[in-house]
């Protein structure tokens, strides 16, 4: 059986269809343009990211119903292996939508469909036969998923000796990171609540960061600033890289192909400053697309190559 190095968990995938419309006006009919189908949900972006710089990864993810059919072929048609994990109920579906007369996206997103106890567990038993170095948990959890669902992941890969990356959100964010973390993406907002702060202001993000660290929560902790960039902290180094000026078109997949990127390049051993620089090289190329798309290779390059 071929073996990876890195290996990418989605539990609540989703197909995702975008389209374009012009005027939103209650109680009319709002005429779209055809829709543009993706498959969806964190660590498949991830996994697409990953292979768009060139590297492998296994896509982990649950498949139900003709939404999980159409999804299995979307990201066997990008080239990446997958595992899927067979659910009773269907995949969700969410919707992006472009306003082109004022440029405001809107984005629909639907729960996930409820997992059993018995599909739970096949999720935990294939990663228990899967040992790669790093482990990318990323999305959101299914209804029938406790919050501490990831908790289990990270006692798997502290067993294995995998680094597990983590980007969620929420109870199910802070319950992991009680366990202990490799690397964790939040937003300043986010890193506030982990903190136990209502707000907090750029300057003080380090210093917030670094408090994880000494808790024991991720030894690497990089927090998404948004326009303004990325920061990174480790017990001993700290990385501040600001986002290069792009047209934003769209958001969706930034932050998944930010952690994309970031990952593949810990597989490559570069260093980390390279690391989180293309990371928001690859984040910012993103929003240059429509719709659910990640980022286009030449753009991601380009924009790395004048952070040098």
């Amino acid at each position: 059986m071929k073996t990876f190095d890195i290996i990418t968990l989605t539990v609540n995938p989703s197909l995702d269809k975008s389209t374009q419309f012009t005027g939103l006006v209650a109680e009319q009919k709002i005429r779209c343009g055809t829709p543009r189908y993706d498959a969806g949900g964190g660590g498949i972006n991830v996994s697409k990211a990953i292979f768009r710089l060139g590297g492998e990864s296994l896509c982990v993810f649950t498949s139900g119903g003709s939404p999980g059919i159409k999804l299995e072929e979307l990201v066997k048609q990008e080239g990446i292996d997958i595992k899927t994990i067979p659910i009773q109920n269907w995949t969700r579906e969410n919707l992006v939508a472009l306003d082109s007369k004022t440029n405001a996206q809107y984005r629909f997103c639907f729960p996930g469909a409820s997992i059993s106890e018995v599909e739970k567990e096949t999720i935990i038993r294939t990663l228990q036969e899967l040992k790669p170095k790093y482990l990318v948990a990323s999305g959101s959890l299914n209804e029938g998923l406790s919050t501490d669902f990831y908790q289990y992941i990270a006692d798997l890969a502290k067993a294995s000796g995998t680094k597990l990356i983590v980007d969620t959100s929420g109870e199910a964010l802070q319950k992991v990171l009680e366990k202990g973390v490799y690397l964790v993406k939040p937003n300043i907002g986010e890193l506030a609540k982990l903190i136990g702060v209502e707000r907090l202001e750029t300057n003080e993000v380090e210093a917030a960061a670094r408090k994880l660290i000494e808790k024991g929560s991720a030894e690497i902790v990089v927090v998404s600033l948004g326009a303004q960039g990325a920061v990174l902290v480790t017990e001993t180094q700290t990385e501040f890289v600001a986002a290069p000026n792009v047209i934003k078109k769209s958001t969706v997949g930034a932050g998944d192909s930010m952690v994309g990127a970031m990952v593949w390049a810990l597989s490559q051993n570069k260093n980390l400053k390279e690391v989180v620089q293309l990371g928001v090289a690859c984040g910012s190329a993103a929003t240059m697309n429509e719709g659910t798309q990640l980022f286009k290779l030449e753009d991601a390059k380009r924009l790395f190559e004048g952070m040098q």
